[in-house]
């Protein structure tokens, strides 16, 4: 049997030690939780980063001169050993934690505007544990659920609906304890079969997705919450309607690539992809048009299993990344236009 206790546990104690932390001195917390090869894969605009140094100057840093007095709100946190084993450097144990970094939104971050108000920055963090140390880390955050809150949403009206989402139902996310290893394999059996189902829709070039191909997996009253930009939905039809269409209809050369990393614990599972899958706009998805730019997507999928359903599933897609590749910077134009001295 595998305990997590020990990963659990530097984990937990890094996360604590860099709330704690100020910007003058989240380095050199963060160096003390790191390995020296440490390595970052994070959102657009930061991207790779290589060492503790490069992580905290261009991300933590700023990020904690931006949202003063932050606090980690986690909804989910489990620990497991990473089924994908194609790259050396990822494989073994991952920690990871869902939830909102919560603080006072009281200077300008990347052209946003600050508000001096409240904002939850949603965030879903991979940490890979070894020698006592974390070597690897995908740090994912919605930065246009940000700009939503700080008032300069960038895209047309969403399918779906942004806001706070909530964790899991029945408030039992946090495994701080380790869960029995039976469970937490029939829930990544349950998720790759999914997995499986959507990949065979691409090789097949469908456009569309029968809801019959869902209800093998899916709960009726699924919970999809999606990323700002395209936003949350219930129930199958519901999420067929206000996402998986739009996706599947409108954006073409559909190609699954593959994961980083990919684990379950308990009820929950969680994967991320650098990229996890590339396509072409065809036009319509977001509210834009399309173009001949085949881009990549960097995804997130955090996955609640009740039952033999999947009931809950929350997402990150690093779209600014995706219409980065496309010849448009968010972060830049809102910046011209808005902020033109941030």
């Amino acid at each position: 049997m595998t305990n997590f206790q020990e990963a659990k546990s530097i984990v937990r104690q890094y996360f604590d030690a860099m709330e704690a932390a100020t910007p003058e001195t989240v380095a050199h917390t963060l160096k003390s939780f790191a390995s020296e090869d440490y390595f970052c894969q994070s959102v657009y605009p930061f991207r790779e980063l290589s060492g503790p140094d490069q992580t905290a100057a261009c991300f933590w840093t700023p990020l904690k001169q931006s949202l003063t007095r932050m606090q980690r709100r986690q909804d989910i946190f489990i620990a497991g050993i990473n089924e994908i084993e194609s790259d050396k450097n990822a494989a073994g144990t991952w920690v990871m934690s869902m939830g909102n970094f919560m603080g006072l939104f009281d200077r300008d971050f990347l052209g946003i505007r600050a508000t001096r108000k409240i904002v939850n920055l949603r965030y879903a963090e991979f940490s890979r544990v070894e020698g006592g140390k974390i070597t690897r880390t995908g740090m994912f955050i919605d930065l246009i659920g940000l700009m939503a809150q700080a008032g300069c949403y960038p895209l047309p009206p969403s399918t779906g609906v942004y806001y706070n989402y909530p964790g899991p139902r029945d408030h039992d996310g946090l495994l701080f304890t380790d869960a029995p290893p039976s469970e937490g394999v029939d829930t990544l059996d349950l998720v790759n079969r999914m997995i499986n189902d959507l990949a065979a829709l691409n090789e097949s070039g469908s456009m569309g997705c029968p809801p019959e191909t869902l209800e093998k997996t899916w709960s009726p009253d699924m919970l999809w919450y999606g990323p700002a930009g395209v936003g949350a939905t219930y129930t199958i039809p519901r999420y067929q309607m206000q996402h998986q269409l739009p996706f599947r209809n409108n954006l073409t050369d559909k190609k699954f690539v593959g994961h980083v990393c990919r684990f379950a614990e308990g009820n929950f599972a969680c994967f991320f992809g650098w990229p996890n899958l590339s396509n072409t706009p065809l036009g319509g998805w977001l509210g834009l048009p399309g173009g001949k730019i085949n881009a990549t997507m960097q995804v997130v999928d955090v996955y609640c299993r009740k039952g033999d359903k999947l009931s809950e599933n929350w997402v990150l897609i690093d779209i600014p990344y995706w219409l980065k590749q496309q010849g448009l910077d968010l972060f830049e134009r809102t910046r011209d236009i808005l902020n033109p001295a941030g």
